[in-house]
């Protein structure tokens, strides 16, 4: 993958060039763990290394400052600017194991999202960027959480960051939860930056279930059923299918 620095000050590259050199050859390794195990056949072109406001507001409209289509990946190595955006889900309310998790979030965890991204890419999900899907996007989101976060991060903090976002689910559900997972991605960035947030604390809760507890932490199951629902096409959800709806 080509690196391209889209940066409007050199101070700006100056500034993040260490961690994009880290994050460009630790992306390498989990690459090298897609490809092996979980069907990443055509990488993207390239990285858009940006600074927030750009990927906000130049390159996209959408709030957080990492997307990806089928050519590019956009992210910004700016752990400052992630922390704060993180606290913004926060809605200036007072939860204060929460807002210090944030405060403190290391750059590994950052990393994860980079890892997001990547993830979109396998071919193990339908036909991700040729059109524009609306149904039950909530699986590919959630696993795009899930799998990066399992590979990268240890087991103290992948436990961790399962425990801040169950935590953020329980005090934002009677704000947001009103409607079902398999909603996700019907208008979903019309919404508040909480609002859309919740959906993916959300997905990525759902598919640690379905790995974790009822697939025994075969993860390859998991996909081998979701893949049978694609194939027959059933007019039941994705959550019904999988006989979740009342989990998340």
């Amino acid at each position: 993958m080509k690196q391209i620095f889209a940066f409007e000050q050199i101070e700006d590259y100056a500034k993040y060039q260490e961690r994009i050199k880290r994050f460009t050859e630790k992306l390498v390794e989990y690459q090298n763990i897609l490809q092996k195990d979980y069907e990443l056949r055509e990488l993207p072109r390239g990285i858009v290394w940006t600074t927030s406001e750009l990927a906000t507001t130049t390159f996209s409209s959408i709030p957080i400052p990492a997307y990806t289509n089928k050519d590019l990946i956009y992210f910004t190595p700016d752990l400052v600017a992630w922390r704060q955006l993180f606290i913004q889900q926060l809605e200036g309310r007072d939860y204060p194991e929460i807002k210090a998790f944030y405060e403190n979030l290391p750059e590994i965890h950052i990393f994860t999202i980079l890892g997001h991204e990547l993830t979109h890419h396998l071919d193990l999900f339908p036909d991700e960027f040729d059109e524009e899907r609306t149904d039950s996007i909530w699986f590919e989101e959630g696993m795009c959480q899930y799998l990066p976060r399992k590979y990268i991060l240890s087991d103290e903090q992948f436990a961790e960051f399962t425990h801040i976002e169950t935590e953020l689910v329980h005090h934002f559900k009677d704000k947001y939860g009103n409607h079902t997972l398999d909603q996700f991605g019907q208008g979903s960035y019309a919404g508040s930056l909480t609002s859309i947030m919740y959906d993916y604390w959300r997905s990525f809760l759902a598919v640690k279930y379905l790995v974790e507890v009822q697939f025994n932490d075969d993860v390859y199951q998991v996909f081998k059923e979701y893949h049978r629902w694609i194939e027959f096409k059933e007019e039941k959800s994705l959550m019904e299918h999988f006989g979740i709806t009342s989990i998340i």
